[in-house]
C-alpha cells in the first residue's frame, strides 16, 4: 500500500463500486432489451429463428419450435422461397445481419388453397362454356331421335338423355360455383318443389329399388325455387350413388321436416355406403365418390347459408344430413 494515501484509496474503492454500479445497470438494461426482443419475436405471427454463424440456434419463439425440423430445410438464399413440411406450404423469407442469421417461415397453405381453387374454378367455368353448346344439340337431337325410333331403341335413347341431364348438372353446378350464389327468392310451396325432384330422380338413372319418402305435410317456403332444387337433388343423387354402392339390393331415402321460430330444417337420411372422409365433405373439388365432381356439396352449403342457413352431416346412428333454411 506505500505510495498511496488514504484519500486516494477511498477514491479508488468509490470507482470501483461505481463501475459495478454501472456495470450492473448495464447488464440489466441489455437483459430488459433480450427480454423485450424475445416478447417481440414470441408475439410475430410466424416462425421466427435466430442462428449463429455454424447453424446453432441463437433464438427462435415457440411457433420456430412447435415446427421442429423443417429447419434442416432453411438455406440462405437472395430471394423469398417455399418450401412444403408436413403437408403444409410455408413462405420462407431470409437475411444476415453482422454474423447471424435470421429466417421466418408463414403457413400460406390456406392461402394457396384458396389460389389453386381460384384457378381451377376459371378453368372449369371456362371448359363449362365450351361443353354447354354442343351438349345442348345433343339434348335437342336426343329428343327428336326417342319420337323417330323404333320402340324398342327407345331405352338407349333415354339413356342418352339420363347422360346428357348428368353433364348439364356439372356444368351448371360449375357455372355456378365460379360465379357465386345469389337467391331470388319468392313464395311456393313444398309440393312443388317435391314434384320438381320427382322428375329430377326420374332422369338421374340408378339399378336398385330404392323407396323415396318426403315429408307428407305440406307448407310454404320463401326462398329461390331453383337454387333448393339444386340443393336437394344433390343430396338425393348422393344418397341413390351410396345406395349402388352397397351390398342391399334396395334401399330407404328419406327427407322429413320440422321447424322451429327462426328455421325450416330438413333432415336427409340414406341406408347406403359411410362416408369414408367426412373432412373433405365440403372441399372443394375434393369428392368422397368416385363419379363426383367434388362441387355438389360445396354449393348445397352455399345455397343454404345464401338463405340465411347451412349444411351439417350429423353424427347420429342413422347418415343424416341436416339443412336449415331462414324461414
Amino acid at each position: 500500500m506505500s505510495g498511496i494515501t488514504q484519500e486516494e484509496l477511498s477514491l479508488l474503492i468509490e470507482q470501483t463500486y461505481k463501475v459495478e454500479r454501472e456495470f450492473s445497470e448495464l447488464k440489466a438494461s441489455y437483459e430488459h432489451l433480450q427480454g423485450t426482443v424475445e416478447e417481440i419475436v414470441e408475439f410475430l405471427p410466424t416462425a421466427i429463428w435466430i442462428l449463429n454463424h455454424d447453424g446453432g440456434v441463437f433464438l427462435q419463439n415457440s411457433q420456430a419450435k412447435s415446427l421442429g425440423a423443417i429447419i434442416e430445410l432453411l438455406e440462405l438464399r437472395n430471394e423469398d422461397y417455399e418450401v412444403e413440411f408436413e403437408s403444409k406450404s410455408y413462405l420462407i423469407k431470409n437475411s444476415t445481419y453482422k454474423d447471424k442469421m435470421m429466417f421466418s417461415a408463414t403457413d400460406i397453405t390456406e392461402q394457396k388453397r384458396k389460389e389453386n381453387l381460384a384457378t381451377m374454378g376459371q378453368m372449369a367455368a371456362h371448359l363449362s362454356h365450351e361443353i354447354r353448346n354442343p351438349i345442348g344439340s345433343i339434348s335437342l337431337l336426343s329428343s327428336t331421335l326417342k319420337k323417330r325410333v323404333i320402340a324398342e331403341n327407345v331405352p338407349i335413347v333415354e339413356e342418352i338423355q339420363k347422360a346428357v341431364c348428368r353433364i348439364e348438372r356439372i356444368v351448371k353446378a360449375t357455372l355456378m360455383f365460379s360465379k357465386g350464389v345469389k337467391a331470388n327468392k319468392t313464395a311456393f310451396m313444398w309440393s312443388e318443389l317435391q314434384e320438381s325432384l320427382h322428375a329430377a330422380i326420374g332422369y338421374y338413372g340408378y339399378t336398385k329399388n330404392i323407396i323415396f319418402k318426403f315429408p307428407e305435410q305440406n307448407f310454404e317456403l320463401r326462398a329461390d325455387k331453383d337454387l333448393l332444387e339444386m340443393l336437394f337433388s344433390n343430396f338425393l343423387t348422393n344418397a341413390i350413388d351410396a345406395i349402388e354402392l352397397s351390398e342391399n339390393d334396395d334401399g330407404i331415402i328419406e327427407i322429413t321436416h320440422d321447424r322451429d321460430a327462426f328455421f325450416h330444417k330438413f333432415y336427409v337420411y340414406d341406408d347406403g355406403i359411410a362416408i369414408e372422409n367426412p373432412k373433405e365433405l365440403f372441399e372443394a373439388f375434393k369428392s368422397t365418390k368416385v363419379k363426383g365432381n367434388g362441387l355438389g356439396l360445396v354449393l348445397s352449403r352455399q345455397i343454404a347459408e345464401a338463405h340465411g342457413g347451412d349444411v351439417e352431416l350429423l353424427h347420429t346412428q342413422r347418415k343424416c344430413f341436416e339443412i336449415r333454411l331462414a324461414i
